[in-house]
C-alpha cells in the first residue's frame, strides 16, 4: 500500500498543477484523430550498431508527439528517419516503413528532396545562414525550386514569419543578418524557414535545449499554435516541457520503443515499468 502511494506521488510529482505546468490540449478519442504519419517495423542499423529497431507508432494529424528517453536511446535517428536524412550517412541502413498518408516515402518512386519538403526539419541549435538577410533566410527553400517572382516570395516571408511570431519583431529590418537576432528569435526565424515551403509534418529536434527560459516560453507557445496547421514531433529531454506541449509521448530506451499513448495517461498512469522509472528519475 505505502509502495503504491509513494509511486503515485513521485509520478504526479512531475506534473505539479499547483504551478505554471500544465497538460496540454483536451481529451481526445480515436474518432476524432486522423493519422498523418506512420512507422511500420522502422530499424536504423549504423553497420553492426542498432540505432532503432522494429518502432511502428502512428502519428496523428494536427496532435504534437513527444519523443523522450535518455540521451542515447534512438530518438534522434528516429526523427532523422522520418524525412530520410539518413540517405546522408553512408552506414546507415533503414529498413521498414515510413508512410506519409499512406505512401512509403522509403519506396524507390519518391524524391527523397521533395519528401524533405513535407516533412521540415528544426534542429537543435539554430541554424540561420550566416550570410544571408531575415528576408532571404525564410525564402532560401523556396528559391532553391526556382521560385522567383518577388511579391510571392514576399508574402511567403511574411506569412511564414507571422506563423512563427516573429514578424512583428522583424519587419522593419528584414535586409539585417540572420544572425543579427538573438538566439530565441534565430529558433524562431528557423522555423519561419521550415514553415516557408509549407510543410505538412514538423521534426524538432530539442529546439530549446539552447534558450533561455523565456525564449523557451516563447517557442513553447508557438508550438501549441502551430499545430493547427501542421503535425509535429519533438524531442525533448525537459519532462516538464514534453507534458505541458504534447498530445501524445513515445518513451525510447537502447534503441526500443518502450511505450506510446496520450501524454497524460505516460505521465501518470505509465504501463511499463522501465518509464516508470525514467520518469521518476531513476535513471537517465
Amino acid at each position: 500500500m505505502m509502495e503504491n502511494l509513494t509511486k503515485e506521488k513521485s509520478l504526479t510529482s512531475i506534473i505539479d498543477t499547483s504551478s505554471e505546468f500544465q497538460f496540454n490540449g483536451v481529451k481526445s478519442t480515436a474518432s476524432d484523430m486522423k493519422i498523418r504519419m506512420e512507422t511500420k517495423n522502422l530499424t536504423v542499423m549504423y553497420g553492426k550498431s542498432t540505432g532503432i529497431k522494429d518502432v511502428s507508432i502512428p502519428i496523428y494529424d494536427n496532435k504534437v508527439t513527444a519523443l523522450i528517453g535518455p540521451s542515447g536511446c534512438g530518438k534522434t535517428t528516429f526523427l532523422r528517419a522520418l524525412n530520410r536524412m539518413h540517405d546522408m550517412t553512408r552506414i546507415a541502413k533503414v529498413t521498414g516503413e515510413v508512410l506519409l498518408d499512406n505512401k512509403n516515402i522509403y519506396d524507390e518512386d519518391v524524391n527523397p528532396v521533395i519528401i524533405r519538403r513535407k516533412i521540415g526539419m528544426v534542429f537543435q541549435k539554430p541554424t540561420p545562414f550566416p550570410t544571408m538577410s531575415i528576408y532571404d533566410n525564410v525564402v532560401a527553400g523556396l528559391k532553391l525550386v526556382g521560385i522567383r517572382k518577388k511579391s510571392l516570395l514576399q508574402d511567403v516571408c511574411e506569412k511564414a514569419l507571422t506563423q512563427a511570431a516573429l514578424f512583428d519583431e522583424v519587419k522593419d529590418r528584414l535586409n539585417d543578418s540572420g544572425v543579427s537576432l538573438s538566439g530565441g528569435q534565430q529558433q524562431r526565424l528557423s522555423i519561419a524557414r521550415a514553415l516557408a515551403v509549407e510543410p505538412e509534418v514538423l521534426l524538432m529536434d530539442e529546439p530549446t535545449s539552447s534558450l533561455d527560459p523565456q525564449a523557451t516560453t516563447r517557442i513553447e507557445e508557438l508550438i501549441h499554435t502551430l499545430k493547427n496547421d501542421v503535425t509535429i514531433i519533438i524531442i525533448t529531454h525537459n519532462m516538464q516541457q514534453a507534458a505541458r506541449v504534447s498530445d501524445k509521448t513515445a518513451f525510447f530506451y537502447v534503441g526500443d520503443l518502450v511505450e506510446m499513448g496520450d501524454t497524460r495517461n505516460i505521465f501518470t498512469k505509465p504501463k511499463e515499468k522501465k518509464t516508470e522509472e525514467y520518469l521518476t528519475g531513476r535513471f537517465g
